[in-house]
């Protein structure tokens, strides 16, 4: 049982960071553009107003991923356990 929760718990931490790698490059990558813009002095606020309305949207996507992977370890958590009691009720019977 102990041995489950600590696999579900490294699953959990390994896709979390995973998460957070994707959405730094994802946020390194979308600025590139906007960084153009920038230095060149073209479009200076709509840069940074893109770049704040980016900057939430990106931030809303892996929250809501890394949301889901906490949900999806507590489903399976209760699996895990669900089916050790099962397994210990049969070898009690």
């Amino acid at each position: 049982m102990a041995r489950d929760q600590k696999l579900t718990n490294m699953i959990q931490d390994v896709v979390d960071r995973g998460a957070t790698s994707v959405e730094e490059i994802h946020r390194a990558i979308a600025d590139v553009p906007l960084e153009v813009m920038a230095r060149n002095g073209l479009f200076e606020q709509t840069a940074a107003d893109v770049r704040r309305i980016q900057d939430l949207s990106i931030g809303a996507v892996y929250d809501t991923i890394r949301e889901v992977n906490h949900r999806v370890t507590e489903l399976a958590s209760q699996l895990l356990e669900g089916h050790a009691n099962d397994e210990s009720r049969t070898e009690g019977a």
